[in-house]
């Protein structure tokens, strides 16, 4: 046993292939970056920044080639900040690139061609999209000649010339690149690429064909592994992009509210530097005919300009019935001063503390697509009194485009992540728990289903092993652990098997001796019960050949039969010597007690059965050895059964034994030519015997001829 379990702790897996895959992605995203920094330093229009995500993916499968896409863009921002916002579009290219490989032949020129066309289109697009829209592609439109020639020259927008530029770029770019990788590809050896691909395994590779098998065979299942894995995968992958992406526009839009709340402190301080407080309250009384009003105005205006942050900026004396607007430096032109300003009913909780002339904090209202941030600076006079407020309104609006940027290219970047991430986690699902489980419960379910024949034991043992996983975890246990089980089972069923046979070779042997020991009182019917017993087995297996009686023949019935067949005469046992072997004809009164053999043997037998709980063949001994004499037409006896009422068994020994009684020799007649006793079988076809069982004997003569040879040696 110990040898036979040798196998649990062998390995047959090639770890080669994977750390092969680990060099490929590093050496494909080398190669990507070297030739993207090349073509970036010449300026050439082009990147061949695929060459090594195309070869990887064509190589090494779908997590090495979205590896090297995404990776790869990311070290070209290092020399090309705006690489890291096309990594998923190479991400895309990599997946595509598996796809068409498994699905297409790239060998055909026309496939190939496709191939290019569709890469280079697709990348083009969104390129052209990205570049346009948020890497202010218009103005690389505007500044570049072959753009404006072509949108001339076409008579087509100078957007539309713009994507055809990308496209036919792409074009060249994708095909350049395909083109190299494939070189690439030809030199490596199908050895080497199956070493690879093993690699990707913790289990015996599987082929296509069997993947599909698996799918199909999992759709029994309500729930599936797989696509639950998967869905679990995508789902955490998504909430933690969002929840990230959520965080990244609250910290942005933060820090940003900060930064222009701070920008408005400092214009304020900046405009009171240059507004003299002892002049307040000349410019409220005489306005802009104060002296030097308007330069100071001007100043104002010049500043609030210089500010990115500020909507609006003026600057009031809060008093207690209403406010005076000093300055209104809205709009291009300053409106008529001083201004009566009103208050509303949330001011009015705050103006206390203006009117004591207290440090107000910041005062915020409106939601994040419309919030307004209202800072407020006081001017104080030699005295340290507050004569004014200076106010600015700092509001969003000025931030939405660049926040509606910074979710773009967030998003941009993410994707490329978002996309390896799941890459990998569903590589490592399937190859660590989806796979092997599946493949686990698809052979225990096979060995479950497929009976328990030592032959298909054995085959599901083998199936078993074959599959060795090694993933280096729980899984692994169990999937040791069934194989030990499933080993133990067929061993114990061998086990058992060897034992029944055993014992049903000593019943065997005990039923030939006690037939051989009627047999011996009857003088002349020599090797009777080995006749009999072969006629029976070809009329029973002719039978099942034929489809014939095919709800009750089956090879446990097939069995009980053959071995049952010794014991249809076991009632001789109680006839006398001088009946049974009367070299004269029978008396009327001798005959019937030679009948009455029929219903000693169903007493034998159901004497013999009651001993025996449960089912055994020793039921169709008793059937066989009570009516083997009944007749096809109720002619016969003990019981006058006709027809299919007389049981199957009994009715394939009327014929065995009726043949044998024919063709052997007795004391009181010679054998009867084969022939005649041929002749005789067939004109008792529907009156004394089954049709079916006459028409089968008829058809296997050959070996029925065989048998009679070797029992009578005179024919």
């Amino acid at each position: 046993m110990a040898d036979n379990r040798s196998f649990l702790k062998e390995s047959t897996q090639d770890k080669s292939g994977a750390r092969f895959r680990i060099i490929l992605s590093a050496v494909g995203i080398i190669v990507n970056v070297a030739l993207a920094y090349l073509m970036n330093k010449l300026n050439l229009g082009i990147f061949l920044d695929t060459i090594g995500t195309i070869t990887v993916s064509a190589i090494g499968g779908l997590f090495p080639g979205i590896l090297t896409a995404v990776m790869s863009n990311a070290f070209c921002a290092i020399f090309s900040s705006e690489s890291i916002y096309f990594g998923f579009i190479n991400a895309i290219v990599a997946i595509f690139t598996v796809w068409f490989i498994k699905n297409c032949s790239i060998k055909k020129v026309i496939n190939f061609i496709a191939y290019i066309l569709i890469v280079s289109f697709f990348t083009g697009i969104i390129s052209a999209m990205i570049s346009w829209y948020l890497l202010d592609g218009v103005s690389i439109a505007r500044n570049s000649e072959t753009t404006i020639l072509l949108a001339s020259s076409i008579g087509i927008s100078l957007q539309a010339s713009y994507f055809i530029y990308f496209i036919l770029n792409n074009i060249i770019d994708k095909g350049l690149s395909i083109l190299i990788a494939w070189l690439c590809i030809s030199f490596i050896s199908q050895d080497a690429l199956e070493r690879i691909e093993k690699g990707n395994w913790k289990q015996y590779p599987l082929n296509k064909e069997q993947i599909e098998d698996l799918k199909k065979w999992s759709k029994r299942n309500k729930h599936h592994m797989g696509r639950r894995s998967t869905a679990i995968v995508i789902s955490s992958s998504i909430i933690l992009v969002l929840i990230t992406g959520w965080i990244g526009i609250r910290i942005y839009y933060q820090n940003a509210r900060e930064e222009k709340t701070i920008d408005a402190y400092n214009t304020l301080k900046l405009a009171s530097e240059i507004i003299s407080p002892s002049q307040i309250d000349t410019y409220i009384a005489i306005g802009e005919n104060a002296n030097g009003y308007h330069e100071t105005q001007d100043l104002l205006i010049k500043i609030k300009e210089s500010s990115r942050s500020i909507e609006n900026m003026f600057f009031v004396k809060f008093e207690k019935d209403a406010g005076v607007r000093i300055f209104d430096l809205d709009g291009e032109n300053t409106e008529t001063v001083p201004l009566i300003v009103e208050y509303d009913d949330n001011f009015l909780l705050h103006l206390p503390d203006f009117l004591e002339g207290k440090n107000i904090e910041p005062l915020e209202h409106g939601m994040m697509n419309n919030w307004i941030r209202t800072v407020f600076y006081p001017i104080q006079n030699s005295d340290g009194e507050v004569v004014c407020y200076g106010v600015a309104d700092v509001s969003i609006s000025n931030m939405q485009r660049y926040l509606y940027n910074f979710i773009i290219k967030a998003t941009l970047i993410l994707l490329g992540f978002f996309i390896l991430v799941i890459a990998h986690n569903l590589w490592v699902t399937n190859v660590t728990m989806v796979y092997p489980i599946r493949s686990m419960a698809k052979c225990v379910n096979d060995f479950a289903e497929m009976g328990y024949g030592q032959e298909q034991l054995d085959k599901n043992v083998k199936s078993i092993r074959a599959l060795e996983i090694e993933t280096e975890d729980e899984v692994e246990q169990l999937y040791n652990s069934i194989c030990e089980m499933t080993l133990n089972i067929s061993e114990q069923m061998r086990e058992l098997r060897r034992l029944s046979q055993t014992t049903a070779n000593m019943q065997d042997g005990l039923i030939i001796t006690m037939a051989d020991m009627v047999e011996n009182r009857d003088s002349d019917t020599g090797a009777h019960i080995q006749k009999t017993a072969a006629y029976v087995k070809i009329i029973v297996e002719g039978l099942q050949a034929k489809g014939y009686y095919a709800e009750k023949i089956d090879e446990k019935f097939i069995s009980d039969v053959v071995r049952s067949a010794p014991l249809h005469d076991i009632g001789k046992i109680n006839i006398s010597d001088a009946i049974l072997n009367k070299p004269g004809k029978l008396t009327d009164e001798e005959y019937e007690v030679i009948k009455t053999h029929t219903t000693s043997g169903k007493k034998i037998m159901e004497d013999a059965i009651s001993t025996v709980r449960g089912e055994n063949y020793l039921k169709e001994a008793r059937n066989m050895a009570a009516y083997h004499h009944e007749r096809w037409d109720g002619k016969g006896y003990p019981d006058g059964l006709h027809g299919e009422v007389i049981p199957l068994s009994a009715r394939i020994m009327a014929v065995a034994d009726v043949f044998d009684a024919l063709t052997s020799p007795r004391v009181y007649k010679p054998a009867f030519p084969l022939e005649k006793a041929l002749t005789i079988i067939q004109e008792g076809a529907g009156t004394q015997f089954d049709p079916k069982c006459v028409e089968v004997f008829m058809d296997n003569l050959p070996e029925v001829k065989v048998v009679l040879r070797k029992y009578n040696r005179n024919i």
